[in-house]
């Protein structure tokens, strides 16, 4: 681990910050194999210690700052901070590695159980509706006067589901589903 020390604002660079700060950081050595460059940048602004470190390993970089009264407590949360990311890390490439080693696709992960929550999962809000059964054109005023993106309703004569949007040039598109 190639650990350089940089301060900032600081009336004099002491040996034993440096010290703590080396110290600390070999103990992430246990979350990192491959070589790494760690960058300790330690400055004092009146009553603000702040200590910002950045790990940076074949593509893989980490940064963390903290600013503390203390430059020791400044430099303790910035490592907790990074140790945190690194076993996030470790966890991911964990499971990549279990997922394609019992046959499954690493690009997808297994379905979560019901009660437990995917954090993955990229759908932020889930709305219900209820379908009202209305002709096209009430579809259509229904969005000039709500100024909704679409509306998803039950077509009055075939009982269909439909979906009706706004495109970029200002036409409508009308989604038909059929049973």
């Amino acid at each position: 681990m190639k650990i350089s020390v940089t301060f900032r604002n600081a009336d004099e660079a002491e040996d034993w910050q440096r010290g703590y700060a080396e110290e600390k950081l070999k103990k992430l050595k246990k979350y990192i194999d491959d070589p790494v460059d760690a960058r300790v940048i330690l400055s004092v602004e009146k009553f603000r210690n702040t200590a910002e470190i950045n790990l940076s390993s074949n593509g893989l970089s980490v940064n963390g700052k903290e600013e503390e009264k203390d430059m020791h407590m400044a430099i303790d949360n910035a490592i907790e901070k990074i140790e945190r990311q690194l076993k996030k890390h470790k966890e991911r490439i964990r499971d990549l590695k279990t997922n394609a080693a019992r046959g499954g696709d690493a690009g997808f992960d297994a379905q979560p159980e019901e009660g437990e929550e995917n954090p993955d999962l990229k759908v932020v809000e889930t709305r219900q509706i209820v379908l009202e059964p209305m002709s096209i054109d009430d579809a259509v005023l229904k969005m000039e006067t709500t100024k909704n993106h679409f509306v998803v309703y039950r077509d009055s004569l075939t009982e269909n589901v439909n979906v009706i949007y706004r495109r970029d040039d200002g036409k409508f598109v009308l989604l038909e589903t059929s049973r």
